[in-house]
């Protein structure tokens, strides 16, 4: 009801005078009722016409006066509204004024018409004390100014987030908590106890008059103390119940909250800065998202939780090599948009295998990448992960018929850590079997099953791991003193139906069985074929 109230008023003509107007009648109604009730007006005389004419003079010309300024007012204040814009900087902050300006406004009419009342009322009335008509006008007038001030408050409310749209986070001392709980205080507590102390304390007022004017004075302060204390209650406990749901969202990773500015008090300080974090938050998950993109999840919450330290250590990992057979001549045949289409299918392939085999891609390097199983997170067995993630991609690529493999899969001591310096950070493996693992990449382009893995992945894999790969041959990887000892995969058995056996798999079983042959006899081993590095 309130609310529907206050956008009327808001979008009416004649709203902001009738708001006005009727927070004054109220303060002068409860006055006259008072002298009414205290015996006042039965003391004047039997010319008591013409006196309460003659004092309603200035009142009149001030209710007038003060209905011309309110119409003023509404388009001083609200022109922009009645314009369908927004406010300029200089009309935001005189908005923000409106309060503190209608007060003092209103003070300002109300008291020469004190003096004036109070003055003719106490020469014209010999039996009544000048000193208590002049305190009852004077708390009637600060009683209708305050009630005036709480309800122009309420009444801009509504515009507040149109004025922070444009001004940013604001605060107006005058539209403060302390302020507001102040002058709720002065409205339904103090000004009603000062009337009743000022009525009991007239001399000229009998006990019965005395008696009815303070029940009156105690109704009247009861009344507006509770609908002051309940507008303050809910202008504080309503955005407080916003902003507590709104965090209880944060905590739970919404971050797309909103929460709308309604006042430029500290709890509408309080509502920006919700705002504000939760677009930090957004934000802050938004770079932590694109940057486990970039370097992987696990290395980006390490980054996130280290800092920016240069830091490291050794560590026993499996590296997996993977590179595209025939890149530059593929690259010629294709435009740039389809090749790169290309790559983005092979290389999804390869992420999904190596990440849920609990592995890290640890950086792409045009058509190839490097997969590592055994840092940043340590894992028990990271050589039985790292064969699985090798033949998963192998049998994806192989299935899709659109690009030709190789991968490389070794096992050793390399660093892994950052490197760098404190501007600029990489999370990296170097060692042994990086190196390896990309010179098996290479002579797996040659093998029928395209992959080649060294013994020590071999060795530390789990029994049922190795049983599906066999010695391949004995190879001198480039750069290395001494052959390597490389095993591919075994082709899976075949289906009941009596299918023969895949030919390659037959050709590595063979082959297998000789090298198995030379190892026992003692025999140096020699490789069966050339083997050429794709491009």
């Amino acid at each position: 009801m309130i609310t529907k109230l206050v956008v009327w008023a808001l979008k009416a003509r004649w709203g902001l005078a009738a708001v006005v107007i009727a927070a004054n009648l109220g303060g002068l109604a409860v006055i006259v009722t008072e002298l009414w009730l205290s015996g006042f007006f039965g003391r004047i005389g039997d010319d008591w016409r013409r006196i309460i004419g003659l004092a309603s003079i200035y009142p009149v010309m001030g209710f007038l006066a003060g209905v011309g300024l309110a119409v003023r007012d509404r388009t001083v204040y609200f022109g922009w509204l009645d314009d369908g814009r927004k406010p300029t900087v200089d009309e935001s902050r005189r908005l923000l004024r409106l309060p503190i300006a209608i007060t003092a406004r209103a003070l300002a009419i109300w008291l020469p018409g004190v003096i004036v009342a109070a003055s003719m009322l106490s020469h014209l009335s010999a039996h009544n004390s000048a000193a208590v008509t002049t305190a009852l006008f004077t708390m009637g007038a600060l009683q209708s100014a305050g009630f005036t001030f709480l309800i122009v408050d309420r009444l801009i409310r509504p515009t507040i987030p149109v004025v922070s749209g444009v001004l940013g986070p604001t605060a107006h001392w005058s539209s403060s908590v302390l302020m507001r709980v102040v002058m709720t205080w002065a409205v339904a507590g103090a000004m009603p106890l000062l009337m009743l102390i000022t009525v009991l304390a007239d001399p000229a007022s009998g006990a019965p008059d005395r008696v009815r004017a303070a029940i009156y004075l105690s109704i009247v302060g009861i009344g507006s103390g509770a609908l002051a204390t309940a507008i303050l209650a809910r202008s504080v406990a309503t955005p407080m119940r916003t902003l507590r749901r709104a965090l209880d969202r944060i905590t739970k990773g919404e971050f797309d909250v909103r929460v709308p500015v309604g006042s430029t008090s500290e709890i509408g300080r309080l509502e920006n800065s919700v705002n504000e974090l939760a677009v930090n938050l957004r934000e802050r998950e938004r770079m932590r998202d694109v940057f486990g993109r970039h370097v992987g999840a696990e290395v980006a919450e390490r980054a996130l939780a280290g800092g920016v330290d240069l830091t490291g250590d050794v560590r026993e990992v499996s590296a997996l090599f993977v590179d595209v057979t025939g890149s530059v001549e593929l690259s010629s045949g294709l435009t740039p948009h389809d090749f790169v289409a290309k790559l983005n299918r092979l290389l999804a392939i390869v992420v999904a295998a190596t990440e849920e085999n609990n592995g890290l891609v640890n950086k792409f390097e045009g058509d190839a990448a490097l997969c590592i199983f055994g840092a940043p997170i340590a894992l028990r067995d990271n050589a039985t992960p790292a064969l699985r993630a090798a033949r998963r991609i192998r049998d994806e690529v192989t299935a899709t018929g659109e690009l030709d493999i190789g991968i490389g899969v070794a096992r050793g001591r390399v660093f892994a850590g950052d490197i760098g310096s404190d501007t600029r950070l990489e999370y990296t493996v170097i060692g042994d079997a990086v190196n390896e693992a990309a010179r098996l990449t290479t002579e797996a382009k040659e093998v029928p099953r395209r992959i080649l893995v060294s013994s020590a992945v071999i060795d530390a894999a789990a029994e049922h791991e190795r049983a599906k790969w066999v010695l391949y041959e004995n190879i001198l990887l480039r750069g290395m003193p001494e052959p390597t000892a490389c095993w591919t995969d075994v082709e899976d058995a075949p289906t009941s139906n009596g299918a023969e056996p895949d030919t390659d798999a037959a050709a590595i079983s063979a082959i297998a069985e000789v090298r198995t042959a030379t190892t026992e006899s003692g025999a140096a081993a020699s490789r069966l074929g050339p083997v050429q590095g794709g491009a």
